[in-house]
């Protein structure tokens, strides 16, 4: 357990089963490690003060479900990033009551049942369109031909963006969330590109709907009210940034991660495509609980806290990282937690955030 450092590059080049092994070992040994973070090449964010990492399923939850006790205004990557790139890149996720309510308030005015059934209606469109792509060719890159332009099409597709403009936003998110992998940037100036050219065209995007509404999400953003007030232009950009990024890139790593975990365990394909009404909705879930796609998100204590289970205690300030991707393995909650199994009941995975105001 001592060779586990969750800082380190190196461990997270472990293949997956190794990870897996590194967090099972922090959960029986050591389940609230304290880590030193990192230092980033060239100064490009401060080495911060360190964190402590939450392994087990019930001290995610306690967590979540403490917003007072554990805030997202501080930030939720576990480096200090500068307020501006926070609100930024974060939107609601970086952002604590009451702010987060309104926000909340808000952007629910852009989902409602009417808008909830259009969605699914291209859900379906877009799903034919992807399979007609490919259903001829004998073989294909299922990541770059259907779990990645699925999401983004239909995330484009809500929001009102032109289709000739799909790729400049797929280019952005990959640039936003590669971080320093070179396949996708040269450096950290390329990340943040990708960020604030996501934000500058949703500005102007918001803009034109504010002034020609369409029917689509952006314009029901852009004019709904709550207490008086409206998003602003700079407000939408950040939601955008979230919505294209975070959504596109979870569902992307959930699609491929399933079609994998079918592929491996054929008898699981089998059971969900003989009865897709029982068991599609729970092989879903699975999915998610598997993947986890978002991995991790920090927390900041407020004051001085301990947590119910008696694993660990924190002073206010500290930085708390609740680590999703273990508690989805916690053996004190699923049987057998390293097996994809569409049959799984209950299945209280925390692959949507594990309660609280910022559940996804």
């Amino acid at each position: 357990v001592d060779e586990v450092n969750l800082s380190d590059i190196e461990f997270w080049l472990r293949p997956e089963h190794e990870r897996d092994e590194g967090f099972r070992l922090l959960r029986h040994e050591n389940p609230v490690p304290f880590f030193d973070e990192p230092e980033y090449e060239g100064g490009l964010l401060p080495q911060g003060p360190g964190y402590w990492s939450l392994t087990k399923h019930d001290d995610v939850m306690f967590a979540s479900r403490h917003p007072d006790l554990f805030i997202s205004g501080k930030g939720t990557n576990v480096p200090d990033f500068p307020d501006e790139l926070n609100e930024m890149l974060g939107s609601m996720i970086n952002m604590d009551a009451p702010r987060h309510t309104k926000m909340r308030l808000l952007v629910n005015k852009g989902f409602t049942p009417k808008m909830v059934a259009r969605i699914e209606d291209y859900v379906h469109e877009i799903a034919r369109e992807c399979v007609d792509g490919i259903a001829g060719k004998g073989s294909c890159d299922f990541v770059v031909d259907v779990a990645a332009p699925l999401p983004l099409r239909i995330i484009c597709d809500m929001l009102g963006i032109p289709r000739e403009d799909n790729q400049f936003i797929f280019d952005c998110t990959n640039h936003l969330l590669g971080g320093l992998d070179p396949e996708y940037n040269a450096g950290p100036e390329d990340m943040l590109a990708g960020g604030w050219n996501m934000w500058n065209y949703a500005q102007e995007l918001g803009s034109k709907r504010l002034a020609d509404p369409q029917d689509d999400i952006t314009s029901a953003l852009m004019h709904a009210e709550v207490d008086g007030e409206r998003l602003t232009a700079a407000e939408f950009g950040s939601f955008f940034v979230l919505l294209c990024s975070a959504g596109n890139e979870t569902t992307r790593n959930a699609i491929a991660h399933g079609l994998w975990q079918f592929t491996q365990h054929p008898e699981q394909k089998q059971l969900v495509i003989d009865d897709p009404g029982t068991w599609m909705a729970p092989a879903v879930e699975e999915i998610v609980r598997y993947a986890t796609p978002v991995i991790h998100f920090r927390r900041t204590a407020t004051e001085d806290v301990e947590l119910p289970s008696g694993r660990g205690s924190f002073k206010a300030g500290d930085k708390v990282v609740l680590w999703y991707c273990s508690a989805n393995r916690d053996e004190d909650v699923f049987e057998n937690p390293d097996a994809f199994d569409v049959t799984r009941s209950p299945n209280e995975h925390v692959g949507f955030g594990a309660g609280g105001p910022h559940f996804c």
